[in-house]
């Protein structure tokens, strides 16, 4: 088994997964991702991004192919061993918010922290200075079910933000965002990855998404591919679509 290159912080080599109902999600994937490096993976609504992200991050167990964080072997780990790695190491951003509704906002914010076994000061404060980033600072003592959408989906960023993860994977976070509060939250994710030397994996379709990025890869049925050919678009007619090469 060979170890992957040392500035990479993650590693995958010919990744396969099958979904539950037979069907393929990944066919063959193999990448790198650089410390502190922003990557963005794109492609279509199916195209395997979200099932990249849940293999990369040991949300799923992979049969078939190895994943490395820091050199170690991720694949080979049991239940629990993933589980602390994700607790650890690791933050999440879904696309649809999920809080704890018995918890207000701060200490939703800074659940992820008081699980590691900070204190809940320390991680109060911590919370309270995403939230304030993330414009919802105003709103830290109320619960989730007083929130609109798009506050919800700011906290769950600021409670992957809080501990201060060595990556993080961000599945397409700024779905519920309005378009205008789309470039805000985006520049505060990046600036505050990049002044703490946090890697991304960040799924998207959204060409503005991607643009902030490092590096981009996209993916069509579970593979590789160097462009993606888009059908057109009343947006897209009159320019050139971009071929599609293996």
């Amino acid at each position: 088994m060979e170890a992957p290159p040392d500035n990479d912080v993650l590693w995958a080599r010919a990744l396969h997964f099958r979904h539950p109902d037979g069907s393929p999600g990944l066919a063959g994937i193999s990448l790198g991702v650089r410390e502190s490096e922003i990557l963005a993976v794109t492609g279509p609504r199916g195209s395997g991004k979200t099932t990249l992200l849940r293999c990369l991050s040991g949300l799923v167990p992979v049969r078939e192919g190895e994943v490395w964080f820091n050199s170690s072997p991720v694949h080979t780990l049991g239940p629990m061993a993933r589980e602390r790695l994700r607790r650890d190491r690791f933050g999440w951003i879904d696309p649809v918010p999920v809080l704890v509704p018995e918890l207000n906002v701060w200490e939703n914010a800074a659940l992820p922290l008081m699980l590691r076994g900070t204190s809940r000061r320390r991680a109060k404060v911590a919370a309270l200075e995403w939230l304030e980033r993330l414009d919802v600072g105003d709103r830290s003592r109320a619960h989730p079910h007083e929130l609109q959408q798009a506050e919800r989906q700011r906290v769950s960023i600021a409670r992957a933000l809080a501990p201060a993860p060595s990556v993080l994977f961000a599945d397409e976070p700024t779905a519920p965002l309005h378009r205008a509060d789309r470039t805000h939250v985006l520049r505060t994710l990046t600036t505050a990855a990049r002044s703490h030397g946090i890697t991304v994996v960040l799924a998207t379709n959204d060409p503005d998404t991607a643009a902030l990025a490092d590096r981009t890869v996209s993916l069509l049925d579970g593979r590789r591919v160097q462009t993606l050919h888009l059908p057109q678009t009343p947006e897209t007619e009159g320019r050139a679509a971009c071929s599609l090469s293996v």
